[in-house]
């Protein structure tokens, strides 16, 4: 290398040639805000309308949200390209241990033989429409913070029934963009018959597994293909073998040359949820009682799972997606505690809290309309914290435990049976009987019984030591006999799921569902315990209204006066509603005298599976490949290999998996999965330095599917030579 070549590059590694344009400090651009942005200055080569064009066809068309994820159609029969891990639930459930297609993958050669991708439903959005005012003028008068909140749900809820009348075969959902500000009616196609096309094999898929996870360097080829359907008249139906590919609006076009570092980059999404407009008190709550709750329940679950899993692998199978799940919320949990601690949000946030105070206090017309807004504030937390183990407690009990859940929707069932006039009951049981069955059979699914004991008294123990003003009501029946609480839980778990019926499926279709007289015959100590746990949760809920519905109120004003504080408009946090975010493909110092490239390559996978950890297990095909550097069209010259992996500067966070990453000329040129281990703080708070997003490179899905699975037709139809 020459001495003008070396000072170039130490010079792009430092970060100092970078693109001219300086990008906003963060930016999750919903629809309505994306013509604040100069997009050709940043560096895109199309017209900008070719993104957003509310009055035409543009990229935006080409997006769906599919099953939590992002995803993106690239070709005109419907074929989407999401992220593996978004497909696993579905690939789980088609899998049984004589057809693994979790582990061997799943290559449907013709559209005949693809397979339901069961749960997964593809959601388009079709329009937006700010509705702000409508919202905010119901609640004019209205002062109790409860009433306040019902009655903007209530018209949240209703202003979508009535779009959804209107136009008739649209979903319609009011997402509440800054909280307790501003409202805006999004309209939704919903396609209900989604297949599974192409998902590689695990080792390939999931390639690292948890070792990896949220980590930089990667080298995970975390993408499967889906296909959407529809009725042969176009509308939307259930699956069916009548049914015909979609023909969707606009597709992207798949570019093979895939990018360099510093090439402009652009994703559109549906990211999840943000909550970086939130005061001191509300990461606090975060860091001290919600994310470490979690992080170790769910520790617990996993160990739990992987131990009962070695039975067999039908249960292996069976329990694979929760653990996954699982597994992604912990060691993300586990990353934004380090980050929260590592850059000291909390007390970065005090600081602002208390600038916001004396500019409040500092301006008349200010004090008088916000003077008490962050003592409100921090009153209000202050009441949240004194119930935080609790509260914690019931928003994870039913989804810890499968058998309590199953018996909570059957008490919910029977309750609202019950209510009937008795010559509606046999009526009403009919008509909705069908619908319980198949919800009760989803949750059979995932159901395992050793894990159910275990986890269930887990959670007993928890509650048994709660503070007396925080008891679990139906966990204090069960321990308040004077005998050692750990012998008592352990008698009552062994009683409860020894008699119980509900751990039966086919006793709970085929005979306590069978008439309304079964039913109501019925009951045993879950359903009990169950109805003592809704009854407290019923008898909290007026104070939980009141306390959502003031910090609804508190959070508006909250953002009304910082952005009068820092005199700028803020763009709202994310919440699930399509965003674009821009940046660059770009590398980063995690820390000192450490620069991560921006680019992993196949000989990274090599190096990693020689340690012998195996999540970095691949197969054999890759290793003769590289040998024989068989790399075809999708090799990176400078590498002289083929892209796996690799790094930009934008800003996503959940739900953002899946999402396509697009240059300059609008180009699919990878899928975005996960991000660098210092971003999964972005939830609460972004930074150019430490945040990093990851993407699979498109040249690697086309290699693995060419080379190892042999999907020649896929390329064929995407259209790439």
């Amino acid at each position: 290398m020459n001495k003008k070549t070396l000072v170039i590059t130490s010079l792009l590694t430092l970060g100092i040639i970078q693109s001219a344009y300086k990008p906003w400090e963060e930016g999750m651009f919903p629809l309505s805000e994306i013509h604040k942005v100069d997009l050709k200055k940043a560096g895109l080569k199309i017209d900008q309308n070719e993104i957003y064009n509310p009055n035409g066809i543009s990229l935006i068309d080409a997006l769906v949200n599919v099953g939590g994820c992002t995803g993106s159609f690239i070709s005109n029969e419907g074929l989407i390209i999401t992220n593996h891990h978004c497909a696993f639930s579905a690939v789980q459930q088609a899998s049984t241990p004589g057809h693994d297609y979790l582990n061997n993958g799943f290559v449907a050669n013709s559209k005949e033989k693809e397979i339901e991708a069961k749960g997964l439903t593809c959601r388009i959005t079709d329009s937006y429409e700010d509705v702000s005012d409508k919202i905010l003028g119901a609640i004019a008068q209205i002062e109790d913070p409860a009433s306040r909140l019902k009655v903007i749900n209530d018209a949240m809820k209703n202003l979508a029934l009535d779009a959804e009348k209107k136009q008739p075969g649209i979903k319609a959902e009011v997402s509440e963009m800054f909280i307790g500000r501003t409202y805006v009616l999004f309209k939704y196609k919903t396609i209900q018959d989604v297949r599974l096309v192409y998902v590689p094999n695990r080792q390939i898929g999931e390639f690292g597994g948890e070792t990896d996870n949220w980590v930089w360097p990667r080298h995970t080829g975390d993408f499967s293909f889906m296909r959407a359907y529809v009725a042969p008249d176009g509308s939307p139906a259930k699956y069916s073998k009548d049914n015909v590919p979609y023909s969707p609006k606009k597709f992207l076009k798949v570019s093979a040359k895939g990018t360099n570092e510093e090439d402009f980059v652009f994703i559109l999404g549906y990211p999840g949820r943000t909550f970086r407009h939130r005061p001191a008190a509300f990461i606090e709550y975060q860091q001290k009682y919600l994310l470490p709750y979690v992080s170790d329940l769910y520790q617990f679950q996993n160990t739990t799972m992987e131990d009962v899993g070695k039975k067999g692998k039908a249960t292996e199978i069976k329990l694979a997606t929760r653990i996954k799940r699982n597994a992604n919320t912990l060691k993300n949990y586990q990353g934004k505690l380090q980050g929260l601690k590592g850059i000291d949000l909390v007390g970065q946030k005090k600081t602002e809290d208390s600038d916001l105070v004396a500019f409040i206090n500092n301006n008349v017309d200010m004090k008088a309309s916000y003077g008490s807004l962050m003592t409100d504030i921090d009153n209000l937390y202050k009441l949240i914290t004194g119930d935080a183990k609790r509260d914690l407690w019931f928003a994870q009990i039913y989804t810890s435990t499968n058998l309590l859940n199953i018996a909570r929707t059957i008490n919910s069932f029977k309750a609202t049976l019950d209510a009937q006039p008795i010559a509606d009951k046999q009526r009403y049981f009919d008509e909705n009987v069908t619908k319980l069955k198949t919800e009760l059979s989803s949750m059979y699914n995932n159901y395992e019984i050793d894990v159910d004991r275990r986890i269930f008294k887990r959670m007993l123990t928890d509650a048994a030591a709660f503070d007396v003003n925080q008891k679990v009501n139906a966990v204090n029946k069960i321990t308040s006999m004077g005998r050692s609480t750990t012998d008592i839980i352990d008698q009552y778990i062994d009683n409860t799921f020894g008699l119980t019926k509900l751990k039966d499926q086919d006793y709970v279709l085929d005979k306590l569902l069978a008439s309304p007289k079964a039913l109501n015959m019925y009951n045993d100590g879950l359903l009990l315990f169950e109805k003592d746990l809704s009854t407290q949760i019923a008898a909290i809920k007026p104070e939980k209204d009141r306390r959502e519905g003031t910090l609804n109120k508190l959070m508006g004003n909250y953002v009304n006066v910082k952005e009068k504080f820092l005199k700028k408009d803020f763009i709202p946090d994310a919440n699930s509603t399509l965003r674009l975010t821009y940046g660059y493909v770009r590398g980063y110092w995690p820390a000192d005298a450490t620069y991560m490239k921006p680019y992993t390559t196949i000989k990274g996978i090599l190096e990693k599976g020689a340690t012998g950890n195996p999540d970095f297990g691949y197969p054999a095909a890759v290793q003769s490949l590289w040998n024989a550097k068989d790399f075809g069209p999708y090799v990176k010259k400078d590498l002289n290999d083929v892209p796996v992996s690799f790094l930009y500067n934008m800003d996503t966070t959940g739900g953002n998996s899946g999402s396509p990453i697009m240059n300059a000329y609008g180009e699919l040129v990878g899928v975005n999965f996960d991000r660098a281990y210092g971003a999964t703080i972005n939830d609460y708070a972004w930074n150019e330095s430490y945040s990093r997003s990851i993407g699979v490179d498109i040249r690697y899905v086309l290699w693995v599917a060419s080379k190892i699975d042999k999907a020649d037709f896929l390329i064929r139809e995407i259209g790439v030579n």
